[in-house]
């Protein structure tokens, strides 16, 4: 496995509060990571950490760009901050060409690649527009298109999905994919987990600055010992004996309808298989709970207070 980042026990705090507290983790190159937290959670100071904008009280940070640790070479990295920094004064098109020429391209080069990208996100027609006049959703789009410009080796996205409806929202989804089959490896820091969860590889997750969950997002959902079970069954049926069942919860009620939640120690082979026996079953579904459930339920088991409505 090589990796592009390493970040060891990194830890910020501002006025005596420790808002980063010793977190580590690794960017495995090519692939997708999501850094994921409630809003608060400290995604963004280590993102600015990351990227030299913060000095860190403790910890370190190596980037691995060419296969040998070395230190931030921003001409191939990409950054779209949770706080956007375009100039509103400027063209579009003069804006993009004279932030690739920053990130070492040919004006020519950087016009070109401007160009190439306004088309593919519809805004060709705003390219001798000032910022200012376009919308927060095109904006955004601009932005994006800035860290994205110089064919950067890691990209680092803070809240990319912020100011986004859902269509623009599944067209930079299906972008940042594109990112990835092209080789380039991908950072995201987002609250909105149902977003991000069908995109990344692995995931770092953090609450009031500490480690919650990290790894491989499969394997994550794997271990998680909670299953959402929905079945649809002849009118009629009986499903009170569901309640009896250890760690069986029936979360809603219809006519001939239910959805289950299973916690139980019985395999859930075994417990589907006793469903069937005892009912006529028409339909059933099976799925592990989305990253919201788990990073709830996780953190909740270690004390921590977690705030849903923070969390998208």
């Amino acid at each position: 496995m090589e990796h592009i980042l390493r970040v060891n026990n990194l830890t910020k705090s501002f006025a005596g509060k420790t808002v980063v507290d010793s977190i580590s983790f690794a960017v495995e190159r090519g692939k997708i990571m999501g850094l994921l937290g409630p809003n608060g959670a400290g995604k963004t100071t280590a993102i600015r950490m990351i990227m030299g904008i913060l000095s860190p009280n403790a910890g370190t940070i190596n980037f691995y760009l060419n296969g040998n640790a070395t230190t931030m070479d921003k001409s191939k990295i990409g950054y779209l901050p949770e706080e956007r920094g375009l100039y509103d004064d400027a063209k579009v098109l003069e804006s993009l060409t004279y932030l690739g020429e920053l990130k070492g391209m040919s004006r020519a080069k950087a016009k070109e690649e401007s160009l190439k990208w306004l088309h593919k996100v519809n805004l060709s027609e705003y390219g001798q527009q000032k910022l200012e006049k376009l919308s927060k959703g095109m904006q955004q789009k601009i932005q994006f298109i800035a860290a994205v410009l110089h064919k950067p080796a890691l990209v680092m996205l803070d809240e990319p999905f912020s100011g986004l409806d859902p269509i623009n929202q599944d067209f930079l989804k299906d972008t940042i994919l594109e990112l990835q089959k092209a080789g380039i490896t991908v950072m995201i820091s987002a609250h909105q987990m149902s977003l991000v969860e069908e995109l990344c590889d692995s995931i770092f997750m953090i609450n009031k600055g500490k480690q919650v969950l990290s790894g491989d997002l499969e394997k994550i959902k794997s271990d998680f010992k909670e299953h959402k079970i929905a079945i649809k069954f002849a009118p009629g049926e009986d499903i009170s004996f569901l309640e009896q069942l250890p760690g069986v919860k029936i979360e809603e009620q219809r006519r001939n309808s239910a959805r289950l939640r299973h916690t139980g120690s019985t395999l859930i082979n075994n417990f589907l298989r006793e469903i069937s026996d005892r009912i006529n079953l028409e339909e059933i579904t099976v799925e592990k709970p989305p990253l919201h459930d788990i990073f709830i339920q996780t953190a909740r088991e270690r004390g921590e207070v977690v705030e849903e409505h923070e969390i998208g």
